[in-house]
């Protein structure tokens, strides 16, 4: 049966050790600082506390509290 990324207290990455859900948002948000740091991204903060991500590629992505979401 399929399991809900969301289920449970732990992830999985790459290498298959478990990582917790609060790690693994700090290995997204350090990639995509990461990105902006290179000048392939711009964010910023929404007054709804969502950040605005978009990259120099033209897509653009909403990154909430427990999801992204790309709206271009």
């Amino acid at each position: 049966m399929a399991r809900s990324s969301t289920a449970g207290a732990n992830g999985q990455v790459a290498n298959g050790a478990a990582v917790s859900l609060e790690d693994a948002k700090a290995l997204v948000l350090a990639a995509i600082g990461e990105l902006v740091e290179d000048g392939k991204a711009e964010w910023r903060r929404m007054a709804t506390g969502e950040f605005e991500l978009r990259l120099i590629s033209g897509e653009v992505f909403l990154l909430g509290e427990i999801g992204v979401t790309r709206v271009a």
